[in-house]
């Protein structure tokens, strides 16, 4: 997956801004986004704060880990039946 060009900081202060009255046609335009973008941070960091966004990610990636060592080990185990089926 590709990586934002906008750091947790910056989308929150974003969000903070639309908040704080600014028109979101106006700061999408700005900073070069979509519509439909503002309103994907906007439902996955609306409320946040940055050291909650900092922990969200820390926590996606740690889960992104745990996926991969789990999948790893579930082609472990089919090998081994594989091998262990088999008459020698």
């Amino acid at each position: 997956m590709r990586s934002s060009k906008f750091s947790e900081e910056q989308i929150i202060r974003t969000l903070k801004e639309v908040d704080g009255g600014a028109k979101v046609d106006t700061v999408t335009r700005r900073l070069g986004i979509t519509a439909t973008t503002y309103y994907r941070w906007k439902a996955k960091y609306g409320g946040m704060e940055v050291s909650d966004a900092r922990r969200l990610k820390a926590l996606e990636d740690e889960n992104r880990k745990l996926k991969t060592m789990v999948a790893e080990q579930a082609l472990d185990i089919v090998a081994l039946k594989d091998v262990l089926s088999k008459k020698w």
